[in-house]
């Protein structure tokens, strides 16, 4: 993976005090067939962040998910390892689903997230139970770091998942988030077309690129077919209009949207 890409006749590079994250796509199959479902997660009003947005789990890498991707096999500040850790930790933090830790019971995973949710640390549960994580379950396929005067900057990779089974209801982190529900991508793009939910451009971005191949297995080989370089969005006058656009290179469908219609944080 590299950090830097060429675009708009300009390098991309991360910028300083960039916030290393992580996001987790998660596929489920539908009951009814068709596309896969993903969970997504509403952000509450109240946050600094994408007040309000409708996003994929996710948040910031924690120093304590170097040392799990260490104990998993990682080199010492990896950053695809550790951004594997936190992408788990954080969606079971945020919506109670244990991914990639196929000995967490249900009922044991409520233990688990109170726990974390209440600052223990994610390596000293994994060492107390004996467990390890696959994180070679998840499939990586981008890495987004946009720059807004307006808002911090992170750093995300992304990857996609299969759901795991489960049989407990999901429920949000309440301090984070407001709401939690399956959809398809493109039944979330249509939400989002209506104003029913709102959603930054990354989030739609990556929405149109999952529902161009809406089954998991066949996004995870669409995924393996495009280099993961960091996008960087850039302005530019195009028709009359100013965009916000992304390079063309990497398996998204839509590279510009006109600048005025987009939300950016």
């Amino acid at each position: 993976m590299t950090d830097r890409l060429f675009s708009s006749n300009a390098a991309a590079i991360v910028p300083d005090g960039a916030i290393a994250a992580a996001t987790l796509v998660i596929m489920r199959p539908a009951d009814a067939g068709g596309p896969d479902e993903l969970l997504m997660v509403k952000r509450s009003e109240n946050m600094a962040f994408a007040a309000g947005a409708v996003v994929f789990p996710g948040g910031r890498v924690d120093p304590d998910d170097h040392c799990v991707a260490r104990r998993h096999g990682f080199v010492e500040g990896d950053a695809d390892g550790a951004a594997r850790v936190a992408a788990l930790r954080e969606t079971l933090e945020e919506t109670g689903l244990a991914v990639g830790w196929p000995s967490l019971s249900d009922k044991d995973s409520d233990t688990v997230r109170r726990a974390l949710l209440n600052g223990a640390l994610l390596s000293d549960i994994l060492d107390s139970r004996g467990d390890r994580i696959a994180l070679d379950l998840l499939v990586p396929f981008a890495r987004w770091c946009p720059n807004f005067k307006e808002s911090r900057t992170f750093d995300t990779r992304f990857y996609a998942v299969a759901a795991p089974e489960h049989s407990q209801e999901l429920s949000v982190e309440e301090v984070e988030h407001s709401h939690i529900f399956w959809a398809s991508a493109r039944d979330t793009l249509g939400m989002a077309d209506r104003g029913d939910v709102s959603v930054i451009f990354p989030t739609r971005r990556n929405l149109e690129r999952i529902a161009k191949e809406p089954k998991f297995d066949d996004f995870s080989r669409h995924a393996g077919g495009f280099p993961i370089d960091l996008v960087t969005p850039w302005i530019e006058e195009r028709g009359g209009r100013m965009h916000l656009c992304i390079p063309d290179h990497l398996g998204y469908p839509v590279t510009a949207e006109p600048f005025e219609r987009v939300r950016r944080s």
